[in-house]
């Protein structure tokens, strides 16, 4: 019994060493919509029409001020029905400095409401700039950066840029981040 267990310690081993295939290597291919539910999953390596960035190209556009930076994580509000008396405390959300929160303009359906609030705050940081660098992030592994940046492209924005890594790939590097408030209207 003991050298079935090292056999297969051994061949554990050396699959873990080999390269394997894109499909059990954990590669995601983009999708031909946008993704529509479990958002905090692995995302594809690429985003057709967009510019991908790593952490240490985020910081040197962020450093030179080279694009505007929208944070498109979701931010939960105070449910309507909390009982009287009950204390709501909004969770704090650290941005990358200087970035504008665009709450829920992730999804991969947006309500009329949450479409005019996106195009409305892009217009509004962009000075109505199509050509301007706009760069979309929110967290590791989440999809609400990758739908928003889709969504740019698909409106007509040049020069998106998607930053995968996120608010927490942005901290691990040890890179400044300051707590923020959604822009109003979201």
């Amino acid at each position: 019994m003991k050298r079935k267990g090292t056999i297969l310690l051994l061949v554990a081993g050396l699959l873990s060493s080999m390269h394997l295939p894109a499909a059990f290597a954990g590669d995601v291919a983009e999708p031909d919509g946008y993704r529509t539910d479990e958002y905090r999953a692995p995302t594809p390596e690429t985003l057709h029409g967009a510019q991908v960035v790593t952490t240490a190209e985020a910081q040197a556009l962020w450093r030179e001020k080279k694009a505007v930076f929208f944070d498109v994580m979701p931010n939960t509000p105070k449910p309507a029905n909390l009982p009287a008396g009950t204390i709501w405390r909004d969770k704090p959300r650290s941005d990358i400095p200087g970035s504008v929160w665009l709450a829920n303009v992730g999804y991969g359906a947006l309500t009329k409401e949450q479409e005019a609030y996106f195009r409305d705050g892009l217009s509004a940081h962009t000075g109505n700039d199509k050509a301007r660098p706009i760069l979309f992030y929110c967290m590791t592994d989440c999809w609400m950066s990758w739908n928003a940046a889709r969504r740019a492209i698909e409106w007509g924005h040049s020069s998106v840029i998607w930053y995968p890594a996120g608010a927490d790939g942005w901290e691990k590097a040890g890179f400044p981040l300051e707590e923020k408030k959604p822009l109003a209207g979201g």
